[in-house]
């Protein structure tokens, strides 16, 4: 009597497990649940194909543990493999070029940069010791704490 029950509607509890099962995957994000949710739906499609509730329990069973070890692994390791290349804070400014804005003086001055920022700078220790004039281009070899580090690019006719 259960029995005859269970395989009446046994779509419906396929179909209330998918659901579940859904929706506490688009709470985690971790594809576990997304595994299990597609064996379910092996559950069903063998429930719409008149299988008995034992194969389809089987069947479902089957399908989740080898999504879970074979599809599961690979899709994460796709999702985070593709990081955005972007470069971003400090790392993004470096090799940036740049415009003296205020002469150096001892080593030291103002530079804004091709991104639209001021940045107190100082010359690298690598580099000549010179007068480095307004106006003149230099790159940005380091950041250190809210000074740039620059070393100046060709001179300017003047």
């Amino acid at each position: 009597m259960v029995t005859d029950f269970l395989a009446d509607y046994a779509w419906i509890v396929w179909l209330a497990l998918i659901l579940i099962f859904v929706i506490v995957e688009v709470m985690t994000l971790e594809f576990t649940f997304l595994m299990l949710a597609f064996g379910s739906v092996g559950g069903l499609v063998a429930d719409l194909l008149d299988a008995p509730v034992w194969a389809q329990i089987i069947l479902a069973g089957i399908l989740a543990i080898l999504l879970l070890f074979l599809l599961k692994p690979a899709m994460v390791r796709k999702l985070q493999s593709g990081g955005d290349p972007a470069l971003s804070n400090i790392d993004a400014l470096l090799g940036t070029d740049g415009t003296v804005l205020i002469e150096f003086a001892g080593g030291h001055g103002r530079v804004k940069l091709a991104n639209g920022e001021t940045w107190t700078a100082r010359l690298s220790p690598l580099t000549e010791d010179r007068p480095i004039y307004v106006g003149e281009r230099v790159v940005v070899t380091a950041i250190d704490g809210a000074t740039a580090v620059v070393v100046p690019t060709e001179r300017n006719a003047q």
